[in-house]
């Protein structure tokens, strides 16, 4: 607790006061109050505007996924019939039964190539008419990274280009996709000639 000081008497105060009115100053110090520094100005932060997704006549733009390449069997649909027209009615509508198959599924594109070239060897070796080559459609589920689109179904794309290499070429008479309840889009139908006639 601080102590109180005792007021000065009459005498005392008279005698400070002609004390500070003799006082002078050893050198004089002006003092100017510092001026208050302004508080920085916060930056404004702006909100950022929704993106909306972009609408075509007021329906949400479907997710758009590209192929490096066409259908390979646009170029198969242009060729010539070479199957008299009962026998390609069959085939189109699935009444005619595959005599043999072959799956590619999980297979890499040499190990694929290599297992076709075999299995259309041996079939027509065996004298078989018609045989079933499944690709499968491709991964369509996979989500597009970065800005070059890929190619979906690598076997699928590659199958026209396999079969028409001069080695299994001269056996097969004609190539068609395969009906649903034999693969679909995922499968095709490999019509051999009969032996003797390649």
């Amino acid at each position: 607790m601080a102590r109180r000081r005792k007021p000065l008497s009459e005498e005392d105060q008279k005698l400070w006061d002609m004390v500070k009115q003799s006082a002078e100053p050893l050198h004089a110090v002006s003092y100017t109050p510092p001026t208050p520094i302004a508080a920085p100005k916060r930056p404004e932060v702006k909100t950022p505007r929704e993106i909306r997704p972009f609408t075509i006549k007021g329906r949400p733009e479907s997710r758009l996924r590209f192929d490096l390449a066409a259908d390979p069997m646009q170029p198969l649909s242009r060729a010539p019939q070479a199957l008299d027209k009962r026998t390609h009615d069959r085939l189109r509508k699935g009444k005619k039964h595959p005599e043999a198959r072959i799956d590619l599924h999980g297979m890499t594109a040499a190990q694929a190539h290599g297992a076709l070239r075999e299995f259309i060897l041996s079939s027509f070796g065996c004298g078989l008419r018609l045989v079933l080559v499944i690709t499968g459609k491709g991964n369509t589920m996979r989500d597009e990274i970065g800005i070059m689109p890929t190619r979906n179904g690598v076997l699928r794309h590659a199958l026209p280009q396999w079969l028409g290499t001069p080695d299994m070429y001269p056996m097969i008479l004609q190539i068609s996709a395969a009906h649903s309840r034999h693969g679909g889009g995922g499968a095709y139908y490999v019509y051999l000639k009969k032996k003797g006639r390649s």
